[in-house]
């Protein structure tokens, strides 16, 4: 079958010719009929499978056949909803290569640009309205849009806007279109939200469903490596350092892992661009002409933003991070292995992400390869360090576990815990203070006799004053102790051992002394101690 067979109107079948379009797609086989028949559509298509010339080649046909609208501004008749900024691109100006040859006007709509242009040409009017949610209920809100003269109605990739929360802006837009209209709906899988919308929004609807999202092409060479995370951007270097992987799309689960992935094959001299939702407009469209054009060899994306990258001739996909949904995965390496051609898709595979990858060989029905003997394998590496905000987290005013955690490179000085309730006893503090008892004091680091102090702690020394430790919580005012902090903190006045901290700083070899006013659990105040070096012992345990 070729187009001719479609009963297209030669306008369109040139343009076609132009673009060296000969052979319909399966999808484009069994929904163009039916489109130009004026029914609903329910379309189940992943993407590379025409699905986009499968609803704009009839809907150009139906809108160019009918008379032109009276007026001067042309009514929207025809509008495309998509989840992203690239698909939404990408749509139109397939929409427009396809109708050069006939009178039908289209816009793009989307957000992260100027509102302004996108006012102006719906002042100018278009037949074909291409949009994302978002940006369209905005201009709907403030009355830029009229959907009354809608009749065709395009939802494309409606699994992914109901995935990104796009669901109530859809029903509001869908609530604005004449209920007599033709709907034409495609997904790339078919959970329940999606059966219920089909239920809710079509007419007595076709179901056209070619390549089910379980299968991969055989011509895509699947293999995947076990490698700890912390080995995952050095593992990936080496990869890159293959010749013969000239341009790859590297997929990451999260926009800030993009990132780090881009800032580490910039070090090592590999040209990469990252495509996320955190991007502007002009960001993402620069890396990804940058890709097309060769000019940048690596391009970094998470899923959602990859939705509207159309490149034909992709010969790499390497996932660094393994998608939580198997499907996902099918629609990744699905870029690859296009239009007849062979294509490799490698797989980075984290111990936590082990259960990610039997649900991918469970949904395609067969072992992924794995590659052995590599200098990474799952289990070489060190343990990771925590990072600053997992340290901030544990100690600096949490005290999760003991009675703090000593701040590296500070001599020792040890945070106070948010409390200072942790048991300071027999495990000792874990700041290295010294040990608070064997009853423990309720929140102290240093031995406060053997009878324990039940609050607060004070630097040694005349007139010394305490410093809050830093990621410590300030103490409660001077003089006050703490509810429900167990006997509470002691704070010195001003010119009198200065102010209390969450934690004193704490020298090594520097003897510790009531300095100033300290508050005891149970015990009135009984003024300020005669200084003596014999007060506390030297903690030579920092030393």
């Amino acid at each position: 079958m070729n187009f001719n067979d479609l009963k297209l109107k030669p306008a369109i079948l040139k343009a076609l010719s132009e673009e060296n379009y000969t052979t319909p797609t399966p999808i484009q086989e069994q929904a163009i009929p039916v489109v130009l028949a004026g029914r609903d559509l329910f379309g189940c298509a992943q993407t590379g499978t025409g699905k986009t010339a499968a609803f704009s080649l009839p809907m150009l046909q139906l809108l160019s056949d009918q008379q032109k609208p009276p007026g001067k501004r042309r009514p929207i008749r025809s509008l495309v909803l998509t989840p992203t900024r690239e698909l939404a691109i990408q749509i139109y100006d397939n929409v427009r290569a396809y109708g050069r040859h006939v009178d039908i006007r289209s816009i793009v709509i989307f957000g992260g640009v100027s509102q302004k242009p996108q006012e102006e040409a719906l002042a100018r009017g278009a037949d074909i309205v291409i949009a994302t949610p978002g940006r369209l209920i905005d201009l709907m809100n403030q009355g830029f849009i009229d959907l009354s003269h809608v009749q065709i109605l395009v939802l494309d990739e409606a699994d992914r806007m109901l995935d990104m929360g796009f669901v109530h802006d859809v029903k509001r837009i869908i609530a604005k279109v004449p209920q007599k209209r033709q709907t034409l709906l495609f997904s790339a899988t078919m959970p329940t939200e999606i059966t219920k919308m089909v239920q809710t929004i079509l007419f007595n609807p076709a179901k056209v469903e070619v390549t089910p999202v379980s299968s991969t092409a055989e011509r895509i060479e699947q293999s995947v490596y076990l490698v700890d995370k912390a080995n995952k951007q050095t593992l990936l270097l080496d990869l890159l350092r293959d010749k013969k992987i000239t341009s790859a799309l590297v997929f990451t689960r999260t926009k800030h892992g993009a990132d780090r992935v881009v800032r580490h094959l910039a070090k090592a001299g590999v040209s990469s661009a990252a495509i996320h939702g955190n991007k502007s407009q002009n960001a993402r469209q620069n890396a990804l002409a940058g890709f097309k054009n060769g000019t940048t060899r690596i391009l970094v994306a998470t899923d959602i933003a990859a939705r509207g990258i159309d490149i034909d001739e992709l010969p790499y996909v390497i996932n660094f991070n393994l998608p939580n949904e198997p499907e996902t995965y099918v629609h990744r390496i699905g870029r690859t292995g296009r239009a007849g051609l062979s294509g490799t898709a490698i797989s980075l595979c984290e111990e936590e992400e082990l259960p990610y990858l039997r649900d991918i060989q469970k949904l395609i029905g067969k072992k992924i390869p794995e590659i052995k003997g590599h200098p990474y394998p799952l289990g070489s590496a060190p343990a990771e360090p925590k990072d600053e905000a997992d340290q901030q987290r544990g100690g600096g005013g949490r005290g999760r576990q003991g009675g703090g955690r000593q701040g590296a490179g500070q001599g020792g000085r040890a945070e106070a815990g948010r409390g200072g309730g942790q048991e300071a006893g027999r495990q000792g503090a874990a700041g290295g203070r010294q040990e608070a008892g064997r009853q423990g004091a309720a929140g102290g680091r240093q031995e406060a006799g053997r009878q324990g102090a039940a609050g607060g702690r004070q630097e040694s020394g005349r007139g010394a004053r305490p410093e809050a430790s830093r990621g410590g919580r300030p103490d409660a005012p001077r003089g006050e102790s703490r509810p429900g902090s167990g006997a509470g903190r002691s704070q010195a006045p001003a010119g009198q051992g200065g102010r209390g901290g969450a934690a004193s700083q704490g020298r090594a070899g520097q003897a510790q002394a009531g300095g100033g006013r300290q508050q005891q659990a149970g015990r009135p105040y009984q003024g300020p101690r005669p200084f003596s070096l014999k007060a506390q012992p030297t903690d030579t345990r920092r030393s």
